[in-house]
């Protein structure tokens, strides 16, 4: 029988593939089992997911009027209408969390015994504490308000009765006793709102209301303009709301202010004003106002522009040409306007965040021309202030207490918190693994060259019989 004796350094490499070949399998069989998999839904593990909800308002619907029982004051609330209809999309509330009962388990099979140990398993990764999330408080109510609007007819009159629009919302999640109070400039008293009665200072409260969860509803507040009220302008008030609940502790409120508008006027013969709203936008930066006066006599005249601004509100830089009088007043020296023509002037204005809450406000602008020959003119009228971050609603969302995808306070994804250091074993097992398949095909890949450059020696000298 013959034998054939194989080249010690042929024998070693052919031992040293196969032994690479098992080191790496080995390798990438512990990298996967300390890999985590993903979690099943009743993994304790997994991160929870926080849904965040915010309640929607209802229209349309009309509480009971019922009296306070409260003295001094009304004794019932002011009648109440439909409120206004709000363009876009009704909104939608999400249907209620379903319940069942769980089914029995299913009969579970052991598995077979096998002849390899079991790995011990691992213990089980404890999940973070999630945030604290405080529950929103039951009683919350939101108000909005009109504007006083005045027509040309006010100039005709020695006073005017005109309304103002006020929209309740019981915005949170419990029925509540909403009560409503209303503050008005001098020139302004109620005209006679069922249900509301002064209480000093231009002050006025008016009776409660029961208002579900959601319901939302308007009243209309009466009252008389005084014929010399134009006198006093910028003029604006406030309306207020509270709501409370007998099994509730504390209190909701929320307040609105209202601007009264007046046409320019006193009419007069050969000048006419415009001035625009003055809107400042979410950011609350200063912004424009824009005012034209127009020269429509049959003679040329010089004119002259006042601006009056509320409390909060002011002209940080005056053009050339105007200078500040007081704090509230700005003056602007615009030259002589020719028969028939027209000046644009416009001022910035800035406005103190409180202002903004309170908005919207009315400004005033008071125009006037004197020409070469006759008697000066003048008129003025009143505008609007308004400000986003007075229409925007402040709703607590809490933090996300990790879903999937988002990232948590330190800038980690959510399963990082409590399997970090499992993920980062198995991703340096993959490395290390990757490292090794690679060089042992570059030891193959070796050896093969080095077999096929190697010279070819006669059976003869390699065997023996």
């Amino acid at each position: 029988m013959a034998s054939v004796d194989v080249p010690a350094g042929r024998a070693r490499r052919r031992r040293a593939v196969p032994a690479l070949g098992v080191t790496v399998t080995l390798c990438v069989l512990t990298a996967l089992a300390v890999m985590p998999g993903p979690a099943a839904p009743g993994d304790p593990t997994a991160s929870p997911v926080a849904v965040l909800t915010d309640p929607d308002e209802q229209g349309g619907e009309t509480p009971t009027a019922e009296p306070t029982g409260t003295d001094p004051g009304p004794t019932t609330a002011p009648p109440t209408i439909d409120p206004p209809q709000e363009t876009g999309a009704p909104p939608t509330s999400d249907p209620p969390p379903t319940t069942g009962t769980p089914g029995p388990a299913g009969p579970t099979t052991a598995a077979p015994p096998t002849g390899t140990p079991t790995r011990p398993s691992r213990p089980p990764v404890q999940p973070s504490a999630p945030h604290s999330v405080p529950a929103p408080h039951p009683l919350r109510v939101r108000v909005s308000t009109g504007d006083v609007t005045l027509t040309p007819a006010y100039w005709n009159a020695s006073s005017t009765v005109t309304t103002l629009r006020v929209t309740v919302a019981n915005t949170g999640s419990t029925t509540a006793r909403v009560a409503l109070s209303y503050r008005l400039p001098t020139g302004l008293t109620d005209a006679g709102t069922a249900g509301c009665a002064a209480t000093g200072g231009g002050a006025y409260r008016c009776g409660e209301w029961t208002a579900p969860a959601g319901a939302r509803f308007s009243s209309l507040i009466h009252l008389r303009v005084a014929g010399d009220a134009w006198r006093r302008m910028p003029l604006g008030g406030s309306v207020a709301v509270t709501a409370s609940a007998p099994a509730v502790p504390g209190s909701a409120g929320d307040d609105e202010g209202f601007a009264v508008l007046f046409p320019p006027g006193p009419p007069a013969a050969g000048i006419a004003l415009e001035a625009d709203e003055v809107t400042f936008d979410i950011s609350g930066t200063a912004t424009d106002l824009a005012v034209r006066l127009t020269n429509t006599g049959t003679a040329d005249a010089t004119g002259r522009i006042d601006v009056l601004l509320p409390a909060g509100v002011s002209v940080p830089v005056p053009p050339t040409g105007c200078v500040p009088l007081d704090p509230s007043r700005t003056r602007c020296d615009v030259g002589a306007i020719r028969a028939g023509g027209h000046l644009s002037l416009r001022l910035p204005v800035e406005a103190t965040s409180a202002a903004q809450r309170d908005a919207p406000l009315a400004g005033a602008v008071v125009a006037r021309l004197v020409p070469a020959r006759g008697p000066a003119r003048q008129v003025q009228m009143s505008f609007r202030i308004s400000a986003a971050v007075a229409l925007a609603t402040l709703v607590a969302a809490p933090a996300p207490t990790g879903s999937q995808g988002v990232l948590d306070a330190g800038g980690r994804l959510p399963d990082e918190a409590g399997g970090s250091s499992e993920r980062r074993i198995a991703m340096v097992l993959v490395v290390v693994s990757t490292l090794l398949i690679v060089l042992a095909l570059w030891l193959a890949g070796a050896a093969l060259r080095r077999r096929l450059t190697r010279p070819v020696v006669p059976d003869g000298h390699d065997a023996k019989v």
